[in-house]
């Protein structure tokens, strides 16, 4: 067993240790084994194959759909996630009377349970999973291209939030940012998105 540190070698040094004399197998097993490793390779190969036809088939549909260049100005929306996204919520334009209607849809906005003196928000475990988990997906990718999503998640953490809650509520914004964009038909803007009233964006 050679050990390696590899943050501190070269790529060259890296392969010549690799190539050094190694533990054998019997040679019936070795043959075996490296079968089985190329069939495996042939087959990731395939699969990766089949899922690039299938992204670009999405892709020219989901192009063509007059939402799509609205979708797609989000902050680390993608094709796969803005497909996902619109398929999800529809493209109704008048099935959500408002940012809220779509947040409760989307199952990002909180529940809150009051009782007595107690008062408790809870995140909502009735709902789309598909659309929940594309949503969270996205709101953690616009952390990198949106420095006001940024802060906002900061905040978040700031006052003690978990990361995932965090990402929820990062979420939730996205969702009341997203449906003000489509119900108006304009692209994203990082200003005007993150300075709007709390009731449209919040």
């Amino acid at each position: 067993m050679v050990d390696v540190n590899a943050n501190s070698m070269s790529a060259a040094t890296i392969q010549e240790v690799l190539r050094r004399e190694q533990l054998h197998q019997p040679p019936l097993l070795e043959d075996a084994y490296g079968k089985v490793t190329s069939s495996i390779v042939r087959s990731i190969a395939a699969m990766t194959g089949e899922i690039n036809e299938l992204e670009r088939t999405l892709s020219q549909g989901f192009e063509q759909h007059p939402s799509a260049k609205v979708i797609l100005s989000l902050p680390g929306m993608g094709t796969v996630l803005g497909a996902r996204v619109l398929g999800e919520f529809g493209d109704d334009p008048n099935r959500y009377c408002n940012a809220q209607s779509r947040k409760n849809y989307a199952g990002t906005s909180p529940v809150t349970k009051a009782s007595g003196k107690s008062r408790v928000v809870l995140a909502r475990h009735s709902r789309n999973r598909r659309l929940a988990d594309a949503l969270d997906r996205m709101a953690f990718c616009s952390l990198i291209a949106s420095p006001g999503a940024r802060r906002y998640y900061d905040e978040m953490r700031a006052r003690e939030k978990s990361h995932q809650k965090a990402v929820r509520q990062l979420a939730n914004r996205w969702v009341g940012i997203l449906h003000t964009c489509l119900d108006r038909d304009c692209l994203y803007d990082e200003e005007i998105a993150w300075t709007i009233p709390k009731d449209i964006a919040a």
